[in-house]
């Protein structure tokens, strides 16, 4: 108890006091906001982002890209680009002009306005996993449809991790609830689960429309107080190769009307949906990002916009996509160097191909994940519980990656490369001199506390230690803290009639039917 209670003092590599870690399940860092001080990564010359540019440029004006939204035919008939049925082919002086409206850096600022995200510049940002239809975890032991338990047990750990900064999309489908309502359901436990940062898909009008209004309530806001600033985004991606669908313009269109941001992702896979060369398909990518980008630009000048980057390659045995490999890695690099050409924020993405919370997922996630930090990324996707290539969320992979994504924020903070005369430490050399030892001198124990990053499921003791303790798998140490975790939760503070009128909008929605569907 001592020991916990002198720990309690640091505020570095192992944490602060309760109120910052939330609970006392693990000690965690605090919240705060990655500064990414190191220079980029940048694997082409000036000439090869040239060529890139001049590629994309090429398929804008010689092939064009298909927009199967009529609206967005019509506006790019408005704005003079050469409009064939779906086919729009527009000159790079339009593009560069509309691209250049963009703003480099904006905010997006939730219901708790202590957790507002600077977007762009060199902060990055990372948020949990979204999308996948399965489930895993050890508990389970198997692969399953997603819940609404499931995804809301997610969302508790979206919001307990301060290495997570957003909650995106739904961190599993919970295909347990009707698609026609969904999207009430899970905003409602997002909205109260959470105080982060929020995503709306863009699937329909009456979706989009439905989460912009849930936002603006759980944020207690009026309409002109919810559009003078971003509240929300939505990420879409294009159609590749070469196109963009109908609900996904449609539903950037309705956000950026009411001055929210969007990231524009196209999803690339060389060999499979773009050339098979890594450069081709970054080329093929910033062509079909820039259409849209171009297009929000030319309706609302000044409008919040990202530009995305999922380009990875596909495995040529199976055709299964792949990623964290080499290729994906250069490409994210590759695509934040066009990303600073253009002056747009950029957004990459944690992932792995792998089907558990196994080594694989590991390397694969930490290669994507570091590549984010070498490209300047400002915005990480799927950062933390990712498998299967984005077809499952594991609770076990979420608390794993948490852990690297600590480790990524503290070899970011300047004290780690300090190098002033306390830092450089010369007296400490002296006094130890050649034959003693650091442990016990006062440098040493001045600092010692705040010195290295101290992990919550690493284990770092040697083999016969960490047998003697029950030789404890690092998954299975995730799942007790999963477990933990969401048996001492406590959602954050809400007002009263903002969480009711919250849930009377729900409920009415839900009577008038909710969104339309297919079924």
């Amino acid at each position: 108890m001592a020991d916990t209670l002198t720990r309690k003092k640091r505020s570095g590599g192992r944490a602060g006091n309760s109120a910052r870690r939330g609970t006392s399940v693990i000690e965690q860092m605090p919240w705060r906001i990655p500064y990414n001080h190191d220079r980029p990564t940048e694997p082409m010359p000036p000439e090869g982002v040239a060529a890139i540019h001049d590629g994309a440029m090429r398929i804008l004006e010689e092939i064009g890209i298909e927009f199967l939204n009529s609206e967005a035919i019509e506006l790019f008939k408005q704005a003079g680009c050469k409009v064939d049925g779906t086919n729009v082919r527009m000159s790079r002086d339009w593009v560069m002009e509309m691209v250049r409206k963009a703003p480099q850096e904006f905010t997006i600022t939730p219901r708790n306005p202590d957790r507002i995200l600077p977007i762009g510049g060199k902060h990055i940002l990372f948020g949990n996993v979204s999308s996948p239809p399965n489930y895993y975890d050890l508990e389970v032991g198997k692969k399953v449809s997603g819940t609404r338990k499931h995804c809301a047990d997610l969302f508790r750990l979206t919001q307990y991790f301060n290495c997570i900064h957003f909650a995106g999309g739904y961190p599993v489908e919970p295909v347990d609830i009707h698609p026609s309502i969904r999207h009430l359901d899970v905003l409602y436990d997002k909205l109260t689960i959470t105080d982060k940062v929020c995503h709306a898909y863009s699937l329909g009008p009456e979706r989009v429309e439905d989460v912009m209004e849930m936002v603006r309530i759980a944020g207690g806001l009026t309409e002109e107080e919810f559009q003078v600033t971003p509240r929300m985004y939505t990420n879409i991606n294009s159609t590749s190769p070469l196109k963009h669908d109908i609900p996904m313009i449609d539903g950037c269109l309705r956000l950026i009307r009411r001055g929210q941001a969007v990231i524009v992702t196209p999803f690339t896979l060389a060999g499979a949906m773009a050339p098979v060369t890594m450069a081709g398909a970054v080329t093929l990518s910033i062509a079909e990002a820039l259409s849209a980008i171009a297009l929000f630009q030319y309706v609302r000048p000044g409008c919040p916009c990202v530009i995305g980057t999922f380009t990875s390659n596909v495995d040529m045995k199976s055709g299964a996509p792949a990623f964290g490999t080499p290729e994906y890695m250069r490409a994210t690099q590759m695509t934040g160097q066009m990303a600073r050409f253009y002056g747009l924020p950029m957004r990459a993405s944690g992932v792995c191909a792998a089907n558990v919370p196994d080594g694989q997922s590991m390397w694969e996630t930490s290669n994507s994940l570091w590549s984010a930090v070498q490209s300047g990324t400002n915005i990480v996707y799927h950062a933390a519980g990712w498998l299967e290539g984005g077809l499952i969320a594991s609770p076990e992979k979420f608390i794993m990656d948490c852990e690297v994504l600590q480790m990524i924020q503290r070899y970011m903070e300047p004290q780690v490369w300090a190098t002033g005369p306390e830092d450089i430490a010369l007296d400490a050399i002296r006094e130890v001199g050649p034959s003693g030892h650091y442990f016990g001198i006062q440098h040493t124990q001045d600092r010692y506390e705040d010195a290295f990053y101290a992990p919550f499921v690493s284990d770092w003791r040697n083999f016969e230690a960490w047998e003697i303790a029950g030789g404890v798998w690092t998954q299975e140490r995730a799942h007790r803290l999963f477990k933990e975790i969401i048996g001492s939760f406590e959602e954050p503070p809400m007002d009263v009639a903002h969480r009711e009128e919250l849930a009377d909008f729900v409920a009415r929605r839900k009577a008038e039917g909710g969104a339309p569907t297919d079924f």
